[in-house]
């Protein structure tokens, strides 16, 4: 398989070097990389040697498309750029591999525009997903604490450190929590959602996950933390893992009543889903149903919040 990333920079908190790694890594050949200036490309391309990867860089997608004919699209830049890249990736006839949220306006309907374009890509039988990792990590959360029985989860909690403050900390990271849901207990709906701020670093999100007999009591903690490795929990029936990185190889670990354990990176994990997909068009873990599902219910989450921060806004 032939790769292009866009967005392969380790700008801020930008995963696509590890990404251009891991593809590299599970037998892909990353070619190319995409930059917004001519700069920024070549920066990405250096990273990647590290890596053993020497990837031409380039600023224009069309040009890189021709030249390098990839089969895959890796879409690693902000999110704001998703859905141009996902159209024009589809129209290429590329299969994409896209990093959470698959697409994103604060505006307009991103769900619709998510299923216009999965619908598109489900015509010309191009592979898709969404790169939302921590599914890929329950293996090793139920070697932990336990198997989670879907018909008896009460309650979901997780613990996330964005980089972000305020409302744009919701599109960072609550995907991930969304994917975690819809993974262990099914497709699912919000109920009853609840809001509180502890300031623009601090936020608290509340709800009931509606996916089956009974609804799971869900409760999302936002804490921004601009320095690595950002803290990071999660856990279902009050079973709260937290995680630890290793910062000289970059081991992970989770940790549970005084017991550890080292896992695998979901990261690269959510790599070799979507490479044993696209080669043998099978499905993604994380594909069509799953990103509709976090794309719906990140917006619902989205003008929540902005509901309420209207409602309590001060009178002048």
């Amino acid at each position: 398989m032939r790769v292009s990333i866009i967005g392969a920079a380790r700008k801020r908190n930008g995963i696509g070097e590890y990404l251009g790694k891991y593809f590299h890594r599970n037998g892909a050949e990353v070619v190319s990389v995409l930059g917004t200036t001519e700069d920024s490309s070549r920066k990405a391309s250096i990273s990647l040697r590290s890596y053993g990867i020497d990837a031409c860089p380039y600023t224009d997608l069309t040009a890189m498309v021709e030249q390098e004919k990839p089969d895959a699209l890796v879409i690693a830049s902000p999110s704001s750029t998703h859905h141009d890249y996902l159209v024009r990736g589809v129209e290429m006839g590329l299969n994409l591999f896209c990093e959470k949220p698959f697409l994103w306006r604060d505006d307009g309907d991103p769900g619709k525009m998510a299923e216009e374009v999965l619908g598109k890509a489900r015509e010309r039988k191009l592979t898709v997903a969404m790169n939302s990792q921590w599914p890929f990590a329950m293996e090793f959360y139920e070697g932990l604490c336990g198997k989670v029985d879907r018909a008896s989860v009460k309650t979901f909690f997780m613990l996330l450190s964005p980089l972000p403050s305020g409302k744009e900390m919701i599109p960072e990271s609550v995907p991930h929590a969304l994917s975690l849901l819809y993974a262990t207990l099914g497709e699912g709906d919000l109920l009853d959602l609840g809001f509180t701020s502890g300031g623009a670093q601090d936020m608290t999100i509340t709800f009931k996950y509606a996916s089956g007999k009974q609804p799971c009591d869900g409760v999302i903690r936002l804490i921004q933390q601009k320095d690595p490795p950002r803290d990071f929990q999660f856990g279902f029936n009050d079973r709260i893992v937290k995680r630890s990185i290793d910062p000289g190889n970059y081991e992970i670990y989770f940790h549970y009543e005084g017991r550890s354990i080292k896992i695998t990176d979901p990261l690269e994990l959510s790599v070799k889903d979507f490479i044993r997909a696209a080669t043998t068009k099978g499905e993604p873990s994380i594909g069509a149903p799953h990103i509709l599902n976090n794309t719906c219910l990140l917006k619902k989450i989205f003008d929540g919040f902005a509901a309420a921060a209207r409602a309590y806004r001060p009178r002048a």
